[in-house]
């Protein structure tokens, strides 16, 4: 896609549609081209006919011991499913550049390397709740969907964090134990009721919740806090929230359930234990280091931390023993979703969403992709066709004069109101997408404009004046210079409406070859294009001009191919561009 001529500073004339676009008769006089482009439309592509599905996976490989009705599900709807467990990193990234789709639990750590050696990979599915184990940075710089499944294992974790409470308040396990060494120390073991105690739940989400409720019926009185769970929804399950500087003081038990991040990372610490009651017990199954593991132990040594219950470590299996073996310490080997059922219900929840995906239905647990949860939709994915048309559009017209600095794409109509994110990354996906890069998609689109230094901007407004049906513009800025494009979806065909101020008298359909040009209007232009052409063995299938009374504006003709070479326009026409869509 090539530009013939720079462009020079014409003034933007203002958008009013024509009778056409508004769905009416159109008032202008048909030309010879546009008697040509109804006598040859194209074939309208109803909504049915429009595949819904965002992403198609053909294989898959399970890295990990998943419960076999994952397999079977992925294969009962046609995904090829290979299993290999215990592969070594180098083994890893060989095997992966074959599949499209990976599964993992927790041991396979899916690095940027693994990501970056994968190149066919579209989805990486976590049967289970924390995608720590998943560079999701890299996955979405690759344009890779990284799902969980968020309520696979909720009862399990939450049931082993009661456990371990109750453990911890009436040393089970040390008097296990010591009966185990052929003793019986009844007074050693000494315990305490939970009964009007004080559970502090760090992070609301589901665990938290199944944790409360449970904890509840010991007669215990349930704090937290949560920056998300709006206070009266916890409320609701019987959960006052505060501030954790007047959390900490209050609790007899503290229990933390909050993904691994740079703020939660070592989040009970030397100083926040000191602020707790002397002899607090703490469980941790969410994450290891969310405790500061070397806080912990000198809490444990000097009593301020009267137990721990410990399911998960900074790293596992843990190396320094010191924590583990200490005697007011029950620990576990990350057991949080090893139950029977977890496992059922996180291997069939990953299949049963890939699969889902695929199918166009829905999607489900996606931790990086949520511009897609919006698309899946027959009419969705017209606007999506639309908006990397005109994103290409775009960028074939200005592909001499980039780097882009800024887009701002503008949704107008109450159908679109919800549509303005997605919208956003298609145009993205368009502008920067060219014939040598095939990596941009909906996942990635923001973050590699973000990469090159190009600003996204959003906004949504009520339909324009004259306009009835629901619309996109695009406006681009690029060395001093903006450029605009209005496109809609009529009659089940994305289109163009106008192209920097000329408002065309047709819509065009953006679909095919392409070619835009600039010109001067006159009665010799069109035969003289549709000379070049044929002498490009190349045949004029459709033609749109723009609905200025006279100087220069925009055409755009539907080829059967594209031309080999523009030059051929260059004494013809002051700019020139063609792509297909």
């Amino acid at each position: 896609m090539m530009m013939m001529m720079s462009r020079d500073g014409d003034q933007k004339k203002a958008f009013m549609p024509t009778e056409a676009q508004r769905g009416g008769a159109s008032p202008f006089k048909p030309s010879e081209g546009e008697r040509l482009s109804r006598q040859r439309p194209p074939p309208p592509r109803t909504t049915q006919q429009i595949k819904m599905s965002p992403v198609s996976i053909q294989r898959v490989l399970i890295s990990e011991s998943v419960d076999p009705r994952c397999r079977s599900i992925l294969q009962e709807n046609g995904i090829e499913v290979t299993e290999r467990q215990n592969m070594s990193k180098d083994e890893l990234l060989a095997e992966i550049k074959n599949y499209d789709g990976l599964i993992v639990r927790s041991a396979t750590k899916v690095t940027a390397e693994v990501v970056r050696a994968a190149g066919a990979l579209k989805i990486i599915g976590r049967a289970g709740t924390g995608v720590d184990n998943v560079d999701v940075d890299a996955a979405t710089k690759n344009g890779v969907i990284v799902m969980n499944t968020p309520g696979g294992n909720t009862i399990s974790a939450a049931e082993l964090t009661c456990a371990l409470v109750l453990s911890l308040s009436r040393n089970v396990a040390q008097a296990d134990m010591s009966m185990k060494a052929g003793k019986w120390d009844r007074k050693k073991f000494m315990g305490s009721e939970l009964f009007g105690k004080v559970l502090g739940i760090v992070g609301l989400g589901r665990i938290g919740k199944e944790v409360a409720t449970r904890m509840q019926s010991f007669g215990m009185r349930t704090i937290g806090y949560d920056p998300i769970t709006p206070p009266d929804v916890s409320a609701a399950w019987g959960v006052e929230q505060m501030s954790l500087e007047q959390l900490w003081p209050q609790c007899d038990y503290i229990t933390v359930h909050t993904p691994l991040m740079p703020s939660t990372t070592g989040l009970l610490n030397d100083e926040t234990l000191a602020k707790c009651k002397k002899g607090v017990k703490v469980v941790n199954c969410a994450r290891g280091g969310i405790i500061d593991e070397e806080a912990l132990l000198r809490a444990l040594e000097s009593g301020q931390c009267g137990g721990a219950g410990l399911d998960v470590y900074v790293e596992e299996p843990p190396m320094q023993r010191a924590l583990v073996n200490h005697p007011n310490v029950i620990s576990c080997p990350h057991l949080g979703a090893s139950t029977k059922e977890a496992q059922a219900r996180c291997g069939q929840e990953i299949a049963l969403q890939i699969v889902d995906m695929v199918k166009g239905k829905a999607l489900v647990g996606a931790v990086n992709a949520q511009v897609l949860a919006s698309t899946f939709s027959p009419e969705s994915h017209l606007w999506i066709r639309l908006g990397e048309a005109m994103g290409s559009v775009l960028r074939a017209y200005t592909s001499s004069k980039q780097p882009y600095s800024k887009v701002q794409v503008t949704t107008l109509g109450e159908r679109l109101k919800k549509s303005t994110e997605f919208l956003s990354s298609a145009v993205v996906v368009g502008l920067i997408t060219d014939g040598s890069s095939h990596g941009a998609n909906l996942v990635n689109a923001l973050a590699l404009a973000k990469e090159t230094g190009l600003s996204v901007s959003r906004n949504h407004e009520e339909a324009m004046e004259g306009l009835d049906s629901a619309a996109c513009v695009v406006e681009v800025s690029l060395c001093g210079c903006g450029y605009k494009a209005l496109g809609s979806v009529q009659a089940g065909v994305p289109v163009l409406l106008q192209l920097d101020g000329c408002v065309f008298r047709q819509p065009v359909s953006l679909a095919g070859h392409l070619l835009f040009f600039k010109a001067e209007s006159s009665p010799q232009l069109l035969p003289s294009v549709t000379g070049a052409l044929a002498a490009g063995g190349v045949e004029m299938e459709s033609f749109s001009a723009s609905a200025a009374s006279g100087g220069e504006q925009w055409f755009c003709v539907g080829m059967s191919s594209l031309l080999g070479d523009l030059a051929s326009l260059r004494s013809l026409v002051k700019e020139a561009a063609q792509l297909t869509v």
